[in-house]
């Protein structure tokens, strides 16, 4: 009689079905498949800074997605076990438990998270086999034309030879398994409240107003490409501060990996094929590049991506004066467009992209406040946090990362260039009432 193998994955920043490797792997290879998701307790705890990782909007956008995994799973009769607890604790109980044979899921880079697998995989059981993919990346780190510690330090470098001679892989589909792999799933996914947090409406003024998961990471792809054709303009109104549609709003979906990013390129391509090629077409994927070498960086650099000094290992004499940090946070500082920005962020989650960098070269440059806080900041309220394009982004405009010319923005020009009527500063100034 032939012995059933059982395949158990890991969901973790790859929340979809949808063109992801280790559970694409999974179903071809072996004959039963079981999903589990952990919310890590250790994420809702605060850091060193004083901040949850992670707060009520990334917490509620994520519920939204775990939910929407366990629906689409159960199209392909795979179950989906959710646990609120360690990922080391409940993983190799797991794989135990349901006589795992391998265990599937995406490689990571950082520090935290390969604790966390190294942990895992010293707890599995003899008999479970580890099999992970670096799936988070538009060009795999195997088909770039650079080893590893050779990644050039100026974007323009990278992206030239990337555009030349990387590849990138086809999208994956899943086939269905039986009906018989389905079973009974008796974790529930866990509440808000369950959480920590209280339930919550959202902003009306809210530029992302959109719900987690899967299924509306296509909707809004389908909308932004196909049924406005917004894609066309990108380029022109990428910078914009208020609306849906200045900007893909792709950046949530891709952070928890509901959607993958060569997904949005091959439908950029689909694009392009049906409504013509220009520079916003090209620039959404000039975008995805740089998410990508953000994510290369670190893989370069690794913890340097964490330190005070950056991957230039630079000394600058920061500050950490609670009065500034506070004024800053609550959108009292002298700067009115700073201000605008800040109550956005802790009134929605969200802040456009314009937004992100004149508010961190405040801190950074006009405040000269330890630039880690503030990116620890974003990591807790940015619905979109990804932690290598917010710590690169961070170190970029703060001096100690991989800008060659170590800018300053001029914030109040840059709020007479990007909101020159005020209708942005008066949107988000009237609720300063912290």
């Amino acid at each position: 009689m032939q012995i059933k193998k059982t395949a158990v994955v890991w969901f973790t920043n790859n929340l979809r079905i949808e063109d992801n490797k280790p559970l694409y792997e999974a179903c071809a290879k072996y004959e039963n498949v079981i999903g589990v998701y952990c919310f890590n307790k250790s994420d809702f705890n605060k850091t060193q800074f004083g901040f949850k990782k992670i707060e009520k909007f990334r917490a509620k956008f994520l519920l939204e997605t775990v939910k929407d995994l366990s629906k689409n799973l159960l199209k392909l009769n795979i179950s989906l076990f959710t646990f609120f607890s360690l990922p080391e604790k409940i993983i190799p109980q797991f794989c135990c438990q349901h006589n795992a044979d391998v265990l599937f899921f995406q490689n990571e880079f950082t520090q935290e998270e390969l604790n966390t697998i190294k942990a895992i995989t010293q707890k599995l059981p003899k008999k479970t086999a580890v099999n992970s993919y670096y799936d988070q990346f538009l060009f795999r780190p195997e088909s770039i034309p650079f080893q590893i510690n050779d990644i050039p330090e100026i974007f323009t470098n990278f992206r030239k030879e990337i555009e030349k001679n990387a590849k990138v892989y086809n999208t994956l589909s899943i086939t269905s398994k039986a009906d018989s792999n389905f079973i009974k799933v008796d974790t529930p996914i866990p509440t808000l409240k369950d959480l920590g947090f209280q339930d919550f409406e959202l902003n009306t003024n809210t530029a992302f107003p959109f719900q987690g998961g899967e299924t509306n990471a296509y909707k809004r792809l389908n909308h932004y490409f196909f049924i406005s054709r917004k894609l066309s303009f990108y380029k022109k109104t990428r910078n914009g501060l208020l609306g849906i549609d200045y900007s893909s709003k792709f950046s949530p979906w891709l952070a928890n990996g509901s959607l993958s990013v060569r997904t949005i390129y091959w439908q950029v391509k689909k694009y392009e094929q049906e409504h013509g090629k220009n520079q916003s077409t090209y620039w959404m994927i000039f975008e995805l590049i740089w998410r990508d070498y953000f994510k290369f960086l670190s893989l370069k650099h690794q913890n340097n991506l964490f330190k005070l000094t950056g991957i230039k290992q630079l000394n600058y004499n920061w500050k950490r004066d609670a009065h500034l940090i506070r004024s800053w946070i609550d959108g009292k500082t002298s700067n009115q467009f700073v201000n605008a920005n800040m109550i956005e962020l802790k009134l929605t989650g969200w802040m456009s992209n314009r937004g992100r960098q004149n508010v961190a070269s405040f801190f950074a440059k006009d405040l000269l406040l330890d630039w880690r806080i503030g990116a620890a900041y974003f990591e807790s309220l940015l619905i979109d946090f990804d932690v290598h394009s917010n710590y690169g982004n961070w170190q970029y405009v703060s001096g100690v990362g991989n800008d060659p010319r170590n800018r300053k923005f001029n914030v109040q020009l840059q709020s007479q260039r990007y909101d020159a009527t005020g209708k942005y500063r008066s949107t988000w100034l009237q609720h300063n009432l912290f």
